[in-house]
């Protein structure tokens, strides 16, 4: 027997009631929802309110005509008017038994919903730059990535997660040269370090690793590595930009094996800290190959052919301004080199040639602007911009002493994410990340993360689950014998709280999913491990009575399968122990 959503189920027992009251109006949008008094019974719905001024007649009217046409259930005890025109529906004792009944019999497959219908949907996140570690930036991209394609799956879709590798370009040059520069410091080439490099410790590590390889084998005369470079005080990008140049022009083929080498450190690097953080990817998309299979050429071709380049000294701007941008944007420089922006827009034709429904982007919020030209650009393709969605993440600010750190990557001044995991753990990381919307600003308090306290929200969360288990194990019988129990002998306020709190978990699913707020998802665990504390402080649960004994281990049994549910979708654990 398949799961039932009892705010869906309502909703098609009140459509097929509309057909019979208003055939001409089946479109009518309506909600059902909790209302706020219990007493008011276990959903209401504004329908008959919504018919009114169509209709030209009194909503209680309508909600009479409403509930006479209304199927018979065996999950609806009765169906009342109250208000002004509201339907308020009390569910029977078996509704409530199959609550708990679908929540122990599905087990890890509670509360996920059929809402995506299968549809073919990408999430691409994180995409930092692989030229050194990953800090606490990327850190809440990733977790907010993975938990929203987590959830998206559960809520239906067909996901896939992506990185996309920015493997080609100036920065990964920046991040070469800045290897070879440590590299030559080694062996005694005395050259200042241009302040706009990358300077962390990982990049001598990356020079001492090729020097253990080949020796001095790579070594060039100080001289010529700042050949020509102009004085750094007066243009210090391009000084950076003449050491780049001549470090291909002496190297040579030694060149794409520095910078191969640099790449490869720092894509294993980041792979390897995201998966320790639970975050994994189906797909890592080399940017490089973007060049290398033509896409980037034949997409500038496709918009010159459409009309939307024009040439002006020399290089080719497409006309973004036509499509709701600031101002037109080059996509070809009049060296014949394309910008990263023609990159992008063939990265973005690829991914809709892949075949998927809709695609996801999540971005730093500082790629705010970014988002006009790249949806006028899909247009200009051909392609429904409405497909593409952006979810912004806002920057995560550490704090630590009560002072903010500061974080710059090339300077080495950062703290790590592998850092902050080592700190507070994986769980505190995955789950304080998300507890703000996306686009929130996120100061990171370490201390309540790792206290063992009510005020934090992963221990209160976990504990609720840990203690279920210590009862469980102390009861000591068959789970499987759970499902029968009798729900009816459940009377308490506490226990119709639960109950009423697990019924709720496929709608708080498909609800954000919606929104793309796992946010959310992290309040609905907080607030069913606040009911279930309350229920445990007053209750026995273990008790003479071998049926109410089964009934309330049967609901709190529920209740821990749907705190491990909803936590695995935000990438935490559910300990048995604590």
């Amino acid at each position: 027997m398949p799961q039932l959503d009892f705010r869906q189920y309502l909703s098609d027992l009140l459509a097929d009631a509309l057909k019979a009251v208003a055939p001409d109006s089946t479109d009518t949008a309506f909600v059902v929802e909790r209302p706020k008094d219990a007493r008011h019974g276990d959903y209401a719905t504004n329908l008959a309110m919504q018919l009114a001024r169509p209709l030209r007649q009194p909503p209680r009217a309508l909600a009479e005509k409403i509930i006479k046409e209304l199927p018979l259930s065996e999950w609806v005890e009765k169906a009342e008017i109250a208000g002004a025109g509201f339907i308020n529906f009390t569910l029977t004792h078996a509704a409530r038994q199959r609550i708990v009944r679908d929540a122990l019999q599905a087990g890890a497959n509670f509360g996920r919903t059929r809402y995506g219908k299968g549809q073919k949907i990408q999430v691409e996140f994180v995409s930092a730059n692989p030229t050194g570690p990953l800090h606490v930036g990327h850190g809440r991209g990733a977790a907010y990535g993975a938990s929203l394609s987590t959830l998206l799956d559960f809520a239906g879709f067909n996901v896939q997660r992506e990185y996309y590798v920015n493997d080609a370009g100036r920065q990964m040059d920046i991040l070469a040269v800045s290897t070879w520069l440590r590299y030559l410091d080694l062996h005694k080439v005395s050259i200042p370090f241009p302040p706009n490099g990358y300077q962390g410790d990982y990049v001598r590590d990356m020079a001492i690793q090729i020097q253990a390889l080949h020796g001095d084998a790579y070594v060039r005369a100080a001289a010529d590595v700042v050949k020509n470079a102009p004085n750094v005080e007066e243009d210090k990008e391009a000084h950076l930009d003449a050491l780049i140049a001549n470090a291909k022009a002496l190297l040579g083929d030694a060149w794409h094996y520095i910078h191969n080498h640099a790449l490869t450190e720092q894509l294993n690097d980041g792979r390897d800290d995201l998966t320790e953080f639970g975050v994994t990817f189906d797909c890592w998309f080399s940017e490089k190959s973007l060049f290398e299979t033509g896409l980037v050429a034949r997409v500038v071709e496709k918009l010159e052919t459409a009309g939307h380049i024009y040439v002006q000294d020399g290089a080719k701007w497409f006309r973004s301004t036509t499509f709701g941008d600031e101002k037109d944007r080059v996509v070809q420089r009049d060296n014949g080199l394309y910008t990263y922006f023609a990159s992008d827009i063939a990265y973005h034709l690829n991914k809709f040639e892949r075949g998927f429904d809709k695609v996801i982007n999540i971005w730093g919020a500082d790629h705010h602007g970014y988002i006009a030209r790249v949806k006028g650009a899909l247009a200009a393709l051909g392609l429904d911009p409405a497909k593409l969605d952006i979810a912004l993440v806002q920057f995560a600010n550490l704090i630590r002493d009560g002072q903010q750190v500061a974080m710059s990557t090339r300077s080495g001044s950062f703290v790590t994410l592998r850092d902050l995991r080592s700190d507070v753990g994986n769980d505190a990381a995955r789950l304080f990340y998300v507890l703000r919307k996306s686009d929130q600003h996120l100061d990171f308090d370490l201390d309540l993360a790792k206290s063992q306290s009510n005020d934090n929200p992963v221990y209160y969360i976990q504990y609720a689950h840990a203690r279920i288990c210590r009862v469980l194990e102390e009861w000591g019988g068959c789970k499987k014998d759970l499902p029968g129990a009798q729900i009816g002998l459940l009377t308490s306020e506490h226990e119709a709280a639960l109950l009423r709190k697990l019924a709720d978990f496929p709608a708080a699913i498909d609800a954000a999913a919606v929104d793309y707020a796992p946010h959310t998802i992290a309040f609905y665990l907080k607030d069913l491990a606040a009911d279930f504390h309350s229920y445990y402080n007053v209750s026995r649960f273990l008790t003479d009575d071998e049926e109410l004994t089964y009934a309330r281990l049967a609901l709190v049994s529920s209740v821990q399968q749907v705190l491990a549910n909803g936590l695995a979708i935000l990438g935490v654990s559910a300990p048995e122990k604590m």
